[in-house]
Parts: structure tokens; sequence; C-alpha cells
């Protein structure tokens, strides 16, 4: 845990960030200020150009060539490091829980180094994210990202005062699915979880949404009718995009519900 993470840890206790949330129709009015609350690899940025690349550091370090490309395995990066790790290893037929502990250091310290080489954030992520400010919420973030990569990898790229709240995979004991990082995304954002919504783009944000008892939306940047597609609509979250275009007229509509 970095130092910033461990700071923000010792400030926060789970007793006052793991209330439910309370969705229900009659609780969202349309004048009320609503929360917004992004997971950020695959839903805001794709960081999988990067994160494969602090993979394939790896793997030289262990005298293999290169194992994972671009995009064919940007899925496999946006789901961690250790699902690179293992990918990799399960390859070369040398999947082994101990390389992949060990190299598991490494790879974190080779993505910090090199951390916005090739991330983006989508088309209309941040436009969406200004939508949505202009209308009066409140936006954050709540990461299974280290808080101190997160942290920097928006910092980098400029856009980390767009966002009223940043939580990462350490910034409290326990990490998404739980909801405790949602809840405390939402409060350090200033808003209240009755009135919050989760935007990803994983079973895990999924869960997190339905833990907390807010609305999931979940975006699908994959192609129509693909396996990972079909995955995403198969949750039966409360809605899909394929366009940040959509994201705002779709919050001001499920507020009114």
């Amino acid at each position: 845990m970095g130092h910033k993470a461990q700071a923000r840890a010792a400030q926060v206790s789970l007793h006052n960030v793991t209330g439910r949330g309370n969705y229900t129709p009659n609780n969202r009015s349309a004048g009320a200020m609503q929360t917004v609350i992004f997971d950020l690899d695959g839903t805001l940025a794709d960081t999988s150009g990067d994160l494969l690349a602090a993979a394939n550091f790896c793997f030289e370090q262990m005298g293999h060539p290169e194992l994972l490309t671009w995009p064919e395995d940007a899925a496999t990066a946006l789901r961690g490091g250790r699902a690179m790790l293992t990918l990799g290893l399960t390859r070369l037929g040398k999947f082994d829980q101990a390389v992949i502990d060990e190299f598991y250091p490494v790879l974190l310290q080779a993505y910090g180094a090199s951390i916005d080489r090739f991330t983006t954030f989508y088309p209309g992520a941040l436009q969406a994210v200004q939508d949505l400010k202009s209308a009066g919420c409140k936006v954050g973030i709540c990461t299974n990202k280290p808080f101190d990569l997160a942290e920097d990898l928006m910092i980098r790229m400029g856009q980390r005062a767009l966002f009223d709240s940043l939580i990462g995979a350490d910034s409290l004991p326990v990490r998404k699915p739980d909801p405790a990082p949602f809840f405390e995304a939402v409060r350090q954002a200033g808003g209240r979880p009755e009135k919050a919504f989760m935007i990803g783009d994983t079973l895990t944000d999924h869960s997190t949404a339905k833990a907390a008892n807010v609305p999931s939306i979940l975006v699908d940047f994959h192609p129509k009718g693909s396996a990972l597609s079909q995955e995403i609509h198969a949750l039966r979250p409360e809605a899909v995009i394929k366009s940040f275009e959509e994201l705002s007229p779709l919050i001001a509509r499920l507020a009114t519900r």
C-alpha cells in the first residue's frame, strides 16, 4: 500500500461507509443532486496498452519473449496484473502461483514508471463527465487499481481535478465488489448513496452496485454480438450504453423514476 493510501485508510473506518443505499422509485427526485461514480480501467479509460507493456516487461525478465499482444489481450489486461501474468504463464505451460506473486510487484513498478504512454480516455468520456457536472451532479472514481497508481494516472492525464473523489483498491481494507469503497467515493464527492449511480464495465462493478442497492450502468465498447458484449448484457444492469453520449440523458431519466 502506498503512503497516500495508507493515510486515507487510517482516516476512514468501515462503520461510516457501509450504510446501504435505498434505491426505490420514490426516493429519486428530479431536483435532487445525483452522484455518479465511475470505474476507471475499461470504463473511463483504455489502460490496456500500458498494462500489457508492463506484463511483457515481466516476461522478458523471466527470459521469455513478448507473450501478450494488443488488442487481442486487452480484455485480460483490464482484469488486472495477476490476470495478465496468469495468461502469459499458462500459454507457456508454466503456470506457477509463486512466480505470479513474485512478479506482481515488478509489474506494478514497471506500470507506474510508464503509466500513460498508451492510455487514452474513451471517446466522449470526459465530455460526459463535464455534462454531468454542468447538470449539477457530483462525480467520482471507485477503482480496484491501487490508489497511488490511479491518482498518478489521472494527474498525468490532466484530469484529476475533474473528479470530486477517487477511491482505490487500497484506500480501505476492502475493495469492490464490497460496497464500502463505493459509499466512500460517494461520501468524499459530497453525495448521498440513495441518490448515486455506479458506472462500470464488469461483473465486479455490477456486483458493487447491487451490494450498494444503487443503479448499475455498464459500458459496452465491444463488437455487437461478441462474447464480451453478451456477458455484459447477461448481467441485466439497469442500462447498457455503447457511447458516452447516452450517459447524461440516461442519468436524468433514471433520476426521475
